[in-house]
C-alpha cells in the first residue's frame, strides 16, 4: 500500500472566487488559475513519497452552472501546471457518499489506487475538506484562507497556503513523537 495526499482543487491548487466571503470554484476556463505556489509544493510530495489525488466537490456541473467539458479542460490545464496522479470529482448536488464531507471519494482512491488512508494526508481550505480526511481515517491539514465558515473537526495542522501546508506536513513526519507543528 502506498501514503497519498489527497489535495482539494479550489482554494488550494487554483484560486477560489471569493464572494461575501465565501469561495466558490470558478466556472469559466479564463477564471481557472493555478496558486503559483502549486507545483512545486506537489513535486515536493511526490518527492516525499505521496502520491498526488485531487478530490473536489464540483456540483455546479450537476446544477448546470458549468459544463463537463468545462471542468473537463480546467483539469487539462491543472494536470499540464501540477503533477497530479489522479483526480476524483463530485459532481452531485444532493448529499451523496461522495460529496464531502463526506469519505466516498477517498475510500474510492484507496481501493483503486491501493492507499493505506492512516499513512495518508487530506489538504484543504474548507470544512467539508477536513471533515472528508476525519472521516476517512487521514491526518488533515487546514489552509485557513480566512473565509467565512468554521470547521467542524479540529485538523491535524493549519497553514496559510500550500508551500505551507507542504513545510508544515514534511516537518511533522519528520518531528519526534508528541511535538505537532503548528
Amino acid at each position: 500500500m502506498t501514503r497519498a495526499a489527497f489535495l482539494d482543487r479550489d482554494g488550494v491548487l487554483n484560486q477560489s472566487i471569493v464572494r461575501d466571503g465565501r469561495p466558490y470554484a470558478p466556472r469559466r476556463l479564463e477564471d481557472f488559475v493555478i496558486l503559483p505556489e502549486a507545483p512545486a509544493a506537489v513535486r515536493r510530495l511526490k518527492k516525499a513519497g505521496f502520491l498526488i489525488v485531487v478530490a473536489t466537490n464540483q456540483k455546479d456541473v450537476g446544477e448546470g452552472l458549468t459544463t463537463r467539458e468545462t471542468l473537463d479542460a480546467m483539469h487539462a490545464v491543472l494536470c499540464e501546471a501540477v503533477p497530479v496522479d489522479d483526480i476524483r470529482v463530485c459532481t452531485c448536488v444532493d448529499e451523496c457518499p461522495c460529496y464531502k464531507p463526506n469519505p466516498g471519494m477517498l475510500l474510492d482512491a484507496a481501493r483503486d489506487l491501493d492507499i493505506d488512508l492512516s499513512a495518508s494526508v487530506m489538504i484543504g481550505d474548507r470544512w467539508r475538506d477536513i471533515g472528508a480526511g476525519h472521516n476517512a481515517g487521514c491526518k488533515t491539514v487546514f489552509i485557513d484562507r480566512g473565509y467565512a465558515e468554521s470547521l467542524r473537526h479540529t485538523p491535524d495542522l493549519v497553514a496559510t497556503d500550500l508551500a505551507d501546508a507542504v513545510d508544515k506536513l514534511l516537518g511533522s513526519l519528520s518531528a519526534p513523537p508528541g511535538k505537532k507543528n503548528t
